[in-house]
C-alpha cells in the first residue's frame, strides 16, 4: 500500500508523544513493505511580517495546498494519513486530497474542541469550548498565553468547521475510547471514528523488582507533579523525575530529599531508565488521551501507577499491571507507591504488564489495526 503521512511537527521534537507516534507508525509501515512518504513541517518563530503570514497560513495555507498536490502527484498514494494539521499545514490541506484517495486522520488530543488541546485551564479541567465556538479560549489566552495566537487558532478551527473541511475525512482514528467519546460529543458521526491505540517498540525486560520510581515528561501543571512530590514525603523509596518545563524550579524547591531531577534525556536513555524502574508513575490531572509512557513501561515489564482519569483507566489494569489512584490525592499516591515497594508484588505486576504489552500494545497488533483501518477507509471511498 502507498501511504502519504502528514503532520505539523511540534517544536519540542522527541519530547512530543505525537511526534514519536508519527515516526513510529511510518517506520512500522515501511518495515512491513508499504511505500511510505512523510511530510512533517514545523512552525518557526520569525519577525513581525512573517508572523502575519504565518497567522494567515494557519487558517488557510495556499502554499501547503500546492505542496500537498505535488506530493500526491509524485507518490500517488492509496491513503493520505493526517495527524496534527495545526499550524504549519492548516486544515485546508485536507480539502486538497483528491476524492479518489482515502483520507484518514488520527485524533491525538482535543484540538478540534479546545485550543491547547488538553481541556485544562487555570489548574483544572475545562470544557467551556466543547461544542461551541472557542471564544472562551481566546478570552482566556488558552493557546500559548496569547490572545493573538489563540484568536488565530480559533479562527482556523471555526472557518474549517463552517466550510465542513473535516467532512472530507473518511475515517478518524482516536487513540482511546475516552477520546472517541469526546469527539462524538462535538458532533462527529460515531460511524466515522474508530479506536486505534498507540504502540511501543520492544524493550529489554527488567531484571528484578526495579529501583527508583520514574516520572518522564513535561513539568507542567496538568501533569499532577505537585501532588506527586507532596506524596513522596511519605514514600520510603526514591523518585526520579525526568523532564523540563515551567514548573521545574518550584518543584525542585519543594521536593523532599528522596526526589531527584534530570533534564530531558535521549530516547535510548529513557528506555534504560524505564527498564530499571520500580514503576513508572503518571500522576496526570487532565483528561489523558493515550498514556504512551504506560505502553513503554509495559514493553519493559515494568508496572505503572497512574491517575484514574481520562484514558489511563483503559490501559492500566488496577491490581494486575499496576494501580490507579484518584487524581490529586497525595495520600492515595503515597499509599500506592508504598505498596509497590514490596519486591514480590513489583515483579508480579511487571510480568503481567509485559504480557499485556505483547497481546495489545506491541508492533504486531498495531500494524494489523493500521492496515485494517486503511482498508476500511479505501473501501468506503
Amino acid at each position: 500500500m502507498r501511504v502519504l503521512i502528514l503532520h505539523s511537527r511540534y517544536r519540542s521534537g522527541a519530547a512530543s508523544g505525537e511526534n514519536r507516534v508519527v515516526e513510529d507508525e511510518a517506520r512500522l509501515l515501511a518495515e512491513h513493505g508499504h511505500h511510505v512518504a512523510v511530510w512533517t513541517p514545523s512552525v518557526r518563530d520569525e519577525g513581525a511580517i512573517s508572523k502575519l503570514r504565518a497567522a494567515s497560513d494557519a487558517v488557510w495555507s495556499t502554499s501547503s495546498i500546492r505542496h500537498l498536490r505535488l506530493l500526491v502527484e509524485r507518490h500517488r498514494p492509496d491513503v493520505v494519513h493526517a495527524h496534527n494539521v495545526f499550524r504549519a499545514l492548516s486544515p485546508a490541506v485536507l480539502r486538497a486530497v483528491p476524492h479518489t484517495i482515502a483520507l484518514v486522520m488520527t485524533l491525538h488530543n482535543y484540538r478540534l474542541a479546545c485550543l491547547p488541546g488538553n481541556l485544562f485551564r487555570d489548574g483544572a479541567i475545562c470544557e467551556d469550548c466543547v461544542g461551541h465556538v472557542p471564544a472562551a479560549g481566546v478570552f482566556h489566552r488558552c493557546y500559548r498565553g496569547s490572545i493573538a495566537a489563540s484568536a488565530v487558532l480559533a479562527s482556523s478551527l471555526e472557518v474549517h468547521r463552517m466550510a465542513r473541511t473535516f467532512d472530507r475525512v473518511d475515517l478518524f482514528l482516536a487513540v482511546s475510547d475516552f477520546l472517541r467519546e469526546h469527539h462524538v460529543r462535538i458532533g462527529i458521526d460515531p460511524a466515522r471514528i474508530e479506536v486505534k491505540r498507540n504502540f511501543a517498540w520492544p524493550n529489554e525486560r527488567r531484571v528484578g523488582p526495579g529501583q527508583a520510581f520514574l516520572y518522564a515528561g513535561r513539568l507542567v501543571p496538568e501533569k499532577g507533579l505537585e501532588t506527586l512530590v507532596r506524596a513522596w514525603v511519605d514514600v520510603p523509596a526514591p523518585l526520579e523525575i525526568v523532564g523540563e518545563g515551567p514548573d521545574e524550579a518550584w518543584l525542585r524547591a519543594m521536593a523532599p530529599p528522596n526526589v531527584t531531577f534530570r533534564t530531558t534525556v535521549s530516547g535510548n536513555r529513557i528506555a534504560e531508565l524505564i527498564r530499571t524502574a520500580r514503576a513508572v508513575v503518571v500522576p496526570s490531572e487532565w483528561f489523558e488521551t493515550a498514556g504512551r509512557t504506560v505502553l513503554e513501561a509495559y514493553a519493559a515489564g515494568v508496572p505503572v501507577l497512574a491517575s484514574r482519569i481520562g484514558a489511563l483507566a483503559e490501559v492500566v489494569e488496577h491490581g494486575r499491571t499496576g494501580y490507579l489512584v484518584h487524581a490529586g490525592s497525595s495520600e492515595g499516591w503515597a499509599a500506592a507507591a508504598t505498596r509497590l515497594t514490596d519486591d514480590r508484588l513489583s515483579i508480579e505486576l511487571g510480568a503481567n504488564a509485559a504480557r499485556v504489552w505483547g497481546n495489545r500494545f506491541g508492533p504486531e497488533p498495531a500494524l494489523r489495526s493500521l492496515e485494517a483501518a486503511y482498508q476500511r477507509a479505501r473501501e468506503g471511498r
